[in-house]
């Protein structure tokens, strides 16, 4: 009887991600028109002018838009593998199989003892809110890369350490994955592999690091939770501008610099808190890694200075990860987490003009996907916090023990 619901609730799930899998593939191929500006330029055009470059063995040297660790060329290169194909249509498919990688691992991890499938529903549920931009990215195959080794960390630490480490050569945010893995041999792994490729890429491509200085310049992106400042300013008379800069749309003008830093402040305290969690911390469950692994990415995340819509598929992958365990008591921020998504599609692509132009439908979209991931981002910070680290034992009042003490003693 139970197999029988089990292959039901199987059926169900692979009948959702096939449907909803398919309107994102007719989307990002064009033969349905989602609104708003095309998504699909920047691999059609911005990844494919990488692909060319790096096919002759050096990076983008000139190209200041080319800002992630070297290993990315990876993701760049990979429809190379599909030469029957066409650049973006190879992109787009090897994403739809990063994607059901990434299924099926969830669902693998979900059917074990103390294990739930709530993971991979979340997943097959949270990528479609996002639109046609999941297949138009490369970050659905680091988070597939992510999803693996949070998964292996308990029984495979040195898998989960040396993905990890891949990762972070990838789009640097997995690094994040190993906060809340106890065991040593996974922090050696991430580091042998993290230096390993470096150092291979350093070798063979000129420019593997040049990414580093790239970004000196930037401002403040305009989905940020510092732009609101900006986009309520322009009400008010502020002087600045919104440009294409640095291959994202900025806020440029007086006082940017200063909001900026700011983000940098406020990223700089989440990872006090985190350090500060993690010496703190004496429980560590199964689920602990997963947890504090979704817990540093939202933080990272919401402080940044830049939040691409692209970026919400990591928190969906974590967040799916988290639900794989019963243990687990993510389930409001992860809840938070879809609903900040299914936000974010109509501020990006859907009504990315009211967002440029800073009018109150842009700017109620964004104090919307915002607050709901600073919700998230607090609530998932309070779970981590009460679920690992002791409390305190209360010392009985002093003039209680005295007069204990001083109580006679009956014969």
């Amino acid at each position: 009887m139970r197999t029988t619901a089990a292959r039901g609730s199987l059926a169900r799930l692979l009948l959702l991600w096939g449907l909803t899998r398919a309107a994102l593939l007719l989307c990002v191929l064009k033969v349905i028109v989602f609104p708003g500006p095309d998504v699909t330029s920047d691999v059609s055009v911005i990844y494919r002018g990488w692909y060319d470059v790096l096919r002759t063995g050096t990076f983008p040297l000139d190209d200041v838009t080319w800002q992630y660790p070297p290993a990315a060329a990876l993701a760049v290169l990979s429809p190379g593998l599909l030469p029957f194909l066409e650049y973006a249509t190879a992109f787009f498919v090897l994403a739809l199989v990063a994607d059901l990688v990434t299924l099926a691992l969830l669902r693998y991890a979900g059917g074990g003892s103390g294990r739930s499938a709530r993971g991979a529903w979340v997943w097959v549920a949270g990528v479609p809110l996002l639109g046609p931009t999941v297949y138009a990215r490369y970050d659905v195959m680091v988070t597939a890369v992510a999803v693996a080794a949070l998964l292996a960390a308990a029984r495979y630490p040195r898998l989960a350490g040396a993905l990890a480490g891949l990762g972070a050569l990838v789009k640097v945010w997995p690094a994040l994955l190993l906060l809340g893995v106890r065991r040593r041999c996974a922090w050696v792994w991430a580091a042998v592999t993290g230096a390993g490729v470096a150092a291979l890429f350093a070798v063979l491509m000129p420019g593997a690091f040049a990414f580093l200085t790239f970004q000196r310049d930037r401002g403040t992106e305009v989905e940020s939770l510092g732009s609101l400042v900006f986009h309520v300013a322009r009400h008010h008379g502020w002087e600045g501008e919104v440009l294409l800069h640095y291959g994202s749309v900025e806020f440029l003008g007086p006082y940017v610099g200063w909001v900026s830093t700011g983000a940098l402040v406020l990223s700089g305290a989440a990872l006090g808190w985190l350090v500060l969690w993690r010496l703190r911390a004496t429980r560590f469950e199964a689920w602990t890694a997963a947890d504090a692994a979704f817990t540093a990415v939202l933080m990272f995340t919401t402080t940044s200075r830049v939040i691409s819509p692209q970026y919400m598929v990591w928190l969906v992958g974590l967040g799916a990860v988290c639900l794989c365990f019963r243990g687990s008591r993510m389930g409001v921020p992860v809840v938070l987490v879809l609903a900040a998504s299914a936000v974010t599609v109509l501020e990006f692509p859907v009504w990315f003009a009211h967002v440029v132009a800073s009018d109150p439908l842009g700017i109620a979209l964004l104090g919307a996907r915002n607050g709901l991931l600073v919700a998230a981002t607090l609530a998932a910070a309070r779970v981590l916090w009460r679920g690992t680290v002791a409390r305190r034992r209360a010392l009985p009042a002093v003039g209680g023990v005295g007069r204990a003490a001083r109580a006679p003693v009956s014969s």
